[in-house]
């Protein structure tokens, strides 16, 4: 069998969309890609990403928020970054490390003004299935 696909799913705080998009790759192509997520900053684990994941058979209640220079010494083929700041941000990878951006709406930012706790997680839902949706294409999509 060859060798999975290194993925580094990049965001600000790796609190919420990339920790769902590493999910979602293990979860959904865990047989072809071997993921990871980290943020140009830790804000911790979003608890309502947490949630909203394990509404679709995803549990992510064990990953962590990651520094993306703790992964630096991993040859990665792909970073992905899901937010304008961390493409803005991203830092140089050695080798042959090819820099995608496919930026998501922020939930926490788009919740900030719900109404109602389950008015609140339908962002983080909207966003976790546009996650789910680009996952399903890797890595196709990553040779376009």
């Amino acid at each position: 069998m060859p060798n999975k696909i290194k993925i580094l799913f990049l965001c600000t705080g790796n609190s919420c969309r990339s920790q769902m998009a590493e999910g979602w790759a293990r979860h959904l192509k865990g047989d072809m890609v071997e993921p990871y997520s980290a943020g140009i900053e830790t804000h911790g684990l979003n608890p309502k990403a947490v949630k909203v994941m394990a509404e679709s058979g995803v549990d992510i209640s064990n990953h962590r928020s990651k520094n993306v220079h703790e992964l630096m010494h991993i040859n990665f083929d792909y970073v992905i970054t899901v937010c304008g700041h961390a493409e803005g941000r991203c830092p140089i990878f050695q080798g042959k490390t090819v820099r995608i951006h496919r930026g998501f709406d922020d939930p926490p930012k788009l919740a900030a003004g719900a109404k109602s706790e389950e008015e609140a997680l339908m962002h983080y839902r909207r966003v976790r299935d546009e996650i789910r949706n680009f996952v399903l294409q890797l890595p196709d999509i990553l040779e376009r």
